[in-house]
């Protein structure tokens, strides 16, 4: 029971119920103590009446008269006159005086916490008003033991309705909580592990229906992360799938590519000029589609393979990227400009580098065709004491607002109609892998800059 909510919440109950009781307790024995006193004194002036009447009555009358009232003894005073009205002997003296004309609340507290802490038997003064104005003052001589006992059954009466009093609260209280917190909580709870079973299905994912305002929020900010998660396991599950047909298509395509490969090898033995200027550029071209072929099945059994880092000519691989471009524009208006220092190297894997220029170049020259107007690419190189940088620099329409916000993830940020994506989150992957970063710097209708940062610690000389 103390482990579960609606355990604890029971118990808590009975105990802020029954400590709300004590606190009504201290001051309701008060006011018992407080009666009790009144009642006697007036039971005191109802007897002393006997005497008013008749100003001699016989011993025995006496006696039974003060018995019935309770006291040992009647003072009355009236025009400023006081009176013995009825007397017996006292058994001990008096041991202290309580007036109750006109007490203090605390002081009833007090005086009443005190009789049920003293348990010896006592002789006290009361002072009080008469009733119905029988005189300035009356006054009688009791013992404390039968009002000691008299509070005593009083306050454990007291104390017995408080306990049934709180026990029956605590568990309409406790019904309460199981209809309209625990069960709902079970609810999402039983949602939470039909999900978990199979986060996959949508069907799974939990309709917020509380009533209560902080759980149907709970539920919502659930059916959020739920629609999320399944979302993202559809995602993944689909470039899984991607990847195996991916990695079926690389393995048939690279041994394609293995027989073209051999053929150029005859091509570069032609003695036309013109076939030995551009069978060196065929060759290069198929022996990249080759590593590409076999890195992407490297990729379908684990990660991207880590960077093989070294010193490479940036100019040679900015080149090798336009040339391949310029190829691919054909005859459309779009030229092509580089800004390389001479000798310049960087610490780079050369054919992952070669890859993502390669990337955000022919992203910028579709994005240009696409429009029907002419335009610029350029390719500059710029060094700081602790990067090198690659900045590309187009006049396209800019990106999408869409591929702005997932720029860099796989099949979100595509710019183009059609587009998967994935040339951006591939070419941001590799840079990573440099221990570098891809960043856009701009993009707007008067075209897009990205900046390739490839960081110089630790680079070899």
């Amino acid at each position: 029971m103390l482990n579960s909510l609606s355990g604890r919440f029971l118990i808590l109950t009975t105990i802020f119920v029954m400590l709300a009781e004590v606190l009504i307790f201290v001051p309701s024995v008060a006011r018992f103590r407080e009666d009790y006193f009144l009642l006697r004194l007036e039971r005191a002036q109802i007897a002393s009446l006997a005497l008013l009447a008749n100003d001699m009555i016989d011993m025995e009358l006496e006696e039974e008269l003060l018995t019935n009232a309770g006291v040992f003894n009647v003072v009355l005073r009236r025009d400023e006159v006081r009176q013995l009205v009825l007397s017996s002997p006292i058994p001990a003296p008096i041991y202290d005086t309580f007036d109750m004309r006109d007490p203090g609340a605390f002081t009833l507290i007090g005086d009443a916490m005190m009789r049920l802490w003293d348990t010896e038997d006592r002789i006290i003064r009361v002072i009080g008003n008469p009733v119905q104005d029988g005189g300035l003052l009356i006054e009688v001589t009791i013992e404390t033991a039968p009002l000691r006992a008299a509070m005593i059954e009083y306050g454990i009466n007291i104390l017995l309705l408080s306990a049934i009093i709180s026990i029956f609260t605590a568990i309409l209280l406790f019904g309460a909580v199981q209809i309209f917190l625990v069960k709902p909580i079970k609810g999402v709870v039983n949602h939470m592990q039909s999900y978990a079973a199979a986060p996959e299905d949508a069907h799974q994912i939990i309709t917020p229906s509380a009533g209560v305002t902080e759980l149907r929020e709970a539920e919502e900010a659930l059916l959020s992360l739920q629609t999320q998660l399944t979302g993202a396991l559809k995602q993944k599950e689909r470039l899984a799938q991607l990847g195996g047909a991916v990695s079926k298509i690389s393995h048939d395509l690279r041994n394609i590519l293995t027989s073209a490969q051999l053929f150029t090898d005859r091509i570069e033995g032609s003695d036309d000029p013109l076939v030995k200027r551009m069978a060196p550029k065929l060759v290069g071209s198929i022996t990249r589609a080759v590593n590409l072929c076999e890195s992407t099945l490297a990729f379908g059994r684990a990660e991207e393979p880590p960077p093989a880092l070294a010193r490479v000519g940036l100019a040679g691989i900015v080149a090798d990227v336009i040339d391949s471009e310029r190829l691919a524009a054909g005859d459309f208006d779009l030229s092509f400009s580089e800004d390389i220092p001479a000798g310049m190297t960087v610490r780079a894997d050369g054919e992952q580098l070669y890859r993502v220029i390669s990337n955000l170049v022919r992203n910028a020259r579709q994005a240009i065709i696409a429009t029907g107007n002419p335009g610029e690419i350029c390719i500059r190189a710029d060094e700081d004491d602790t990067n090198w940088w690659v900045f590309l620099t187009d006049t396209g329409p800019g990106l999408p607002k869409k591929a702005q916000d997932h720029i860099f993830k796989p099949f979100q940020g595509g710019a183009t109609k059609g587009g998967s994506g994935l040339g951006l989150a591939i070419a941001a992957d590799l840079i990573r892998g440099h221990g570098g970063r891809l960043e856009l710097r701009r993009t707007d209708e008067t075209g897009t800059e990205f900046a390739i940062g490839l960081p110089k610690d630790g680079a070899p000389d």
